[in-house]
């Protein structure tokens, strides 16, 4: 299968911090997206991932299940650029 560039990207973007609730760190392999709209020069996704939550030993507290939409930027070509969340 190749390679998702959408998916690499949202895996790299630090802005996807904004969909955890409790401070913790996004497992990258529960991270999925949908297309909800494709426009020149834009997708809009809708995300879901799973949100680590640590104990202060370093032990995982919990998994809390995220959501919500992401708007990503994409150039004439169709190459993924930036994300945001709107």
């Amino acid at each position: 299968m190749p390679p998702d560039p959408v998916l690499d990207l949202l895996r790299r973007a630090p802005q996807l911090a904004g969909l955890c609730t409790q401070n913790g760190w996004i497992d990258n392999d529960t991270l999925v997206y949908e297309v909800l709209e494709d426009r020149p020069g834009r997708l809009l996704l809708a995300v879901q991932l799973e949100e680590i939550v640590m104990e202060g030993a370093g032990c995982v507290a919990d998994r809390k299940p995220c959501y919500g939409r992401v708007e990503v930027i994409v150039t004439a070509d169709g190459v993924p650029q930036s994300v945001r969340i709107p």
